[in-house]
């Protein structure tokens, strides 16, 4: 969350986006700035009542502890007017941590104390409300821009009920649920409803008893199938599928369906992406999940993730499933997937026909710090470093958990700052600024301290802010500080970071944000991050009509990355390994749905390159606090740190995020300028760089941010180069870097001993124990700078005539790719350019890959996407016994060279590699959108391709 701003707004506040289910955030109560959702705020009832406290009693961890009980004067939960609020749950349910914060939590918090059962739930492609009659079902797929023109939505209406004849219950509450699954329960005394829901399923499956089957419908349905048991009926343009146990029969009379469950208590209900899948969808039907698990692990700088579907057939012995996956997830997976496609806020889901499917991507790059560079003077740094370590109060003025993280966080930045130039004792006395506040909220009793409640089985920090006490709201951003200063700490101090000193508590803060344990009986698994969506919620309880929603990204992230610098400084490869699971997912995540990176999400008539929220049913180009355009497009930035360098990864996207922030801001930016300034730096680090010369000298540091930090961060990546996303390290904390031909590779050992690091395109890099060790090259070892770059046999230039050779020295050249004439060929070559290599000889190596990077230049044509595939004739008989298309990459509308590499991911591949002998590699890149012709560099070793042979 950003600091309030300091001038008024020139730019209007949108209406609320939510229209009047809707309440907004608590985030933004205490902003004296002009309100973005103003008309909602009288709703939040912020004047809480509290209960008298119980006598409190302090729960020592290691050197650290808690207290058990609230602060005099605080609350925990509440409903919207503050009445105390508890869990919503059956007896099956009760003792068990409720996952707050995400996409389903209004079942189980009852924010409003007129809606005992649900406000709207996103689960894609359906969505879903609970009411006294059953479960609300409807599947939005035409947008609505509203807020005048600064959100686009598909807003949750129902096209029918399901339910049990006679269902009139007074509340529904949480019986169960898994990682992206939950069943909602219904009771009226007579009769019992369980369903279960969840993302990407496009069956709702239920149980009941004391009533028949009873669907009824919002207008009069259209039948296109009876098949007595199943039915096949058009609501509102939806096609929706109604199974009952074999030997019943739906009987339809007006919007009323119903069928008798023939002493059986199963049934089910699917939403069907055209008619003709009914036989499909029928095999499945009674095949009703219980449970989804999300399992992941790192290595070789590669993330992989399988995500499973437990079953129990009802009837018959299938037990497989269909499942839709979001964009995020089918850009990385090789898995095969069905035709069948649905409508989502999130751009298209594709259906995968199998209880599980398995992503792979590179691992996001981290560091501690960007490292060392001839692009810093030393003596510039350590006077700005002064400016901080000898502020009256380093920490300005922050009591409550949010701005003492913030502060936390821009002391922490500057740690291994000042140890680069040698300021040993300025790192020591911001080591000691850190220590010193960390342990004081580590610490039960006085002014601030950390209180577990055993009710809601969370842990919330007292001062707190923007209802991260009656909401729950945001304690993945508030606490991502406190875990990344105690990483730089430990870091320097592995004593201070023993669990039986202050680690015991970092611990803490890690199990109530981001629980790695699902049998962790106080508190829930990743309390903030959902795993199927990709990304983390920050509302507590997701009462709005909206859904769920989440600002800062990046301050999510900055939780992912601590955990990866805390798992690394302290030994806990595990916990690593999840921050490097969560920031690698939630940064496509970011890409794909806050930045639209592909162009494929927003709708068209949203108008917008980038949104500030993102909500169960759509975007908006706005904040919880102002419609200031620098604090829209800032917000999901800020914190800049060695995690950010993910941004970097979509180029093109920064630079239309800029472009748009400027437009809209009527000029550059003025208030957090500093921000921005690093933003830039990430895809275009000598424009960032002019900025800072020509405005570096009067301006003020955004709150969690330094001169400082600011300069070194723009310093270096003007001498370094731009992150280059296309290369990993098989170490989480490495990263790599690129400035014309020359590669710089870095990487941060935390460990007691020397080890190499192995970068992906075969460069190696010694690097000291505890210590950060950089090198340039092209390829091969970063020590040698003229080093050509990958082993010449498994590496290709491209020549212009259609010839891949492994001979380098060639002049720069450039063939033009055709038009795709606006028409879709995506998947399919279409006039493509081709390029060749014959007689190829090489053994196929274990694990590895195909791999590309090609420079492209759109010009200034909008909404072209070019595509390549590899196909290997591995015997040169004219048979391509493997063929791999990827997918396509969206050039922005600017004229410069752009890097279109293997990363954007497989669509499809068909057959198996082999060792190739006198074989032939062929290279076919298309346009597969748009209608304009784009420039494909030739001769250089920017545009090559690697295959996996030695």
């Amino acid at each position: 969350m950003p600091s309030p701003r300091t001038r008024p707004s020139p730019h209007p506040a949108a209406p609320d986006p939510l229209r009047p289910a809707a309440r907004s955030s608590a985030r933004a109560a205490a902003r004296p700035a002009a309100l973005l959702l103003a008309t909602t705020m009288a709703a939040l009832g912020l004047t809480a009542t509290t209960a008298a406290p119980a006598a409190a009693a302090t729960v020592p961890v290691g050197a650290g502890s808690y207290s058990d009980t609230r602060p005099p004067g605080t609350s925990g939960p509440t409903t919207s007017t503050g009445a105390p609020v508890t869990p919503k749950l059956t007896p099956a349910a009760q003792g068990r941590p409720v996952p707050t914060n995400d996409w389903w939590s209004s079942l189980a918090f009852q924010r409003y104390g007129d809606n005992p059962w649900s406000t709207p739930m996103y689960g894609h492609p359906l969505t879903y409300q609970a009411t006294a009659a059953g479960l609300d079902i409807g599947y939005p797929t035409s947008p609505t821009i509203v807020g005048d023109g600064r959100q686009y939505e598909y807003a949750h209406k129902r096209d029918l009920t399901l339910g049990l004849t006679g269902l009139n219950s007074p509340d529904t509450k949480a019986d169960a649920w898994s990682d992206w699954t939950v069943t909602p329960y219904w009771s009226d005394g007579a009769r019992t409803l369980r369903t279960t829901i969840g993302h990407g399923s496009p069956f709702v499956y239920a149980k009941g008893t004391g009533g028949d089957a009873r669907i009824t419908t919002a207008t009069a349905p259209a039948v296109f199938a009876d098949q007595g048991n199943v039915l096949g009926i058009t609501v509102a343009g939806h096609h929706y599928a109604l199974f009952a146990p074999t030997g019943t029969d739906w009987t339809v009379s007006g919007s009323t369906v119903t069928a008798g469950l023939g002493g059986k208590d199963y049934f089910s209900v699917a939403v069907l992406p055209s008619p003709d899948a009914l036989a499909t969808y029928r095999a499945y039907a009674y095949s009703f999940v219980t449970g989804s698990k999300a399992e992941w692990s790192y290595g070789g700088g590669t993330v992989r993730a399988t995500y499973t579907l437990t079953t129990q057939p009802q009837e018959g012995t299938q037990t497989g499933t269909l499942q839709a996956l979001y964009r995020h997830q089918w850009l990385h997976t090789t898995d095969a997937l069905t035709p069948y496609t649905y409508v989502s806020p999130r751009g298209t889901m594709k259906v995968r026909a199998s209880t599980t499917f398995t992503t792979s991507q590179k691992a996001a790059a981290v560091l501690p710090a960007l490292p060392k560079s001839p692009g810093v003077d030393t003596a510039r740094l350590r006077g700005y470093l002064n400016e901080v370590v000898n502020a009256a109060d380093p920490f300005s003025g922050a009591t409550d958990t949010y701005w003492t993280g913030k502060a936390l966080g821009r002391l922490a930045q500057l740690v291994p700052v000042a140890e680069q130039i040698g300021e040993t004792a300025t790192r020591d006395r911001l080591i000691a600024l850190l220590k010193g506040r960390l342990q004081d909220w580590f610490t039960a009793g006085g002014a601030n301290e950390f209180s577990y409640d055993r009710v809601w089985k969370t842990l919330t920090g007292y001062p707190a802010s923007y209802g991260s006490d009656t909401e729950l709201n945001d304690h993945h951003f508030h606490y991502s500080y406190y875990v990344y200063a105690a990483a730089v700490v430990a870091q320097y101090d592995p004593a201070w970071a023993a669990d039986s000193a202050w680690g015991g508590m970092v611990r803490t803060l890690v199990r109530d944000a981001a629980n790695p344990s699902r049998t962790d009986t106080s508190f829930p698994f990743l309390r903030g991050f959902d795993v199927y969506a990709g990304h983390s919620w920050a509302s507590g309880h997701q009462g709005f009509a909206a859904g769920n929603n989440q600002e800062s990204s990046s301050e999510s992230t900055n939780l992912s990355a601590g955990l990866v610098l805390w798992g690394a400084a302290t030994g806990d490869t595990a916990l690593r390994d999840l921050g490097v699971y969560l920031l690698t997912t939630e940064a496509e995540a970011i890409a794909q749905y806050w930045f639209d990176a592909d162009q494929q999400v927003f709708p068209a008539t949203f108008g917008h390159d980038t949104a500030g929220m993102v909500w169960g049913s759509g975007a908006a180009y706005s904040t919880w606090w102002t419609a200031n355009p620098e604090e829209i497009h800032g917000i999901n930035v800020l914190p800049v740190t060695g995690g950010s360098l993910h941004l970097g990864g979509e180029k093109a996207a920064v630079r239309r995020n800029l472009a748009e922030m400027e437009r809209e801001n009527g000029g550059p930016a003025v208030e957090w300028r500093d921000i921005l300034w690093e933003f830039q730096s990430l895809a275009d680090p000598a424009a960032a760089k002019a900025k800072w010369d020509a405005g570096h000298a009067a301006y003020t540091p955004e709150a969690g941010e330094s001169r400082a930090h600011t300069y070194h961060w723009i310093g270096t990546l003007d001498a370094l180069g731009a992150p280059d996303a296309t290369v990993t390290g098989d170490l989480p904390t490495s990263a790599v870097f690129s400035k014309g031909t020359v590669r710089t590779y870095a990487a941060h050992n935390h460990g007691s001993t020397a080890r190499t690091v192995t970068f992906s395109d075969g460069a190696r890099l010694t690097v000291p124990a505890r210590s950060t060790a950089t090198g340039t090259g092209t390829g091969g070892d970063p020590g040698d700078p003229g080093d050509p770059g990958p082993s010449t046999g498994g590496t290709f230039q491209l020549r212009s005539g259609g010839t891949l050779t492994t001979a380098t020295g060639a002049t720069a050249g450039a063939d033009t790719i055709a038009s795709a004439g606006g028409t879709n060929h995506d998947g399919t070559p279409y006039q493509p350019l081709v390029y060749e290599a014959k007689g190829v000889n090489g053994t196929l190596k274990p694990g590895a890959a195909t791999a590309f990077r090609l420079q492209v230049d759109a010009g200034t044509a909008v909404g072209l996407g070019q595509q390549a595939r590899v196909s290997y004739d591995l015997t040169g008989d004219g048979t391509f016994e493997r063929t791999e298309t990827y997918q396509y990459f969206a050039t922005d509308p600017v004229a410069g060279w752009e890097e279109y590499a293997q990363t954007r991911g497989l669509k499809s591949a068909t057959g198996a590699l082999g060792d190739l002998r006198g074989g032939t590699v062929r290279l076919e890149v298309w346009h597969a959108i748009g209608n304009g012709t784009a420039r494909l560099q030739t001769g250089t070793d920017r545009s090559v391709l690697v295959i996996p042979y030695g």
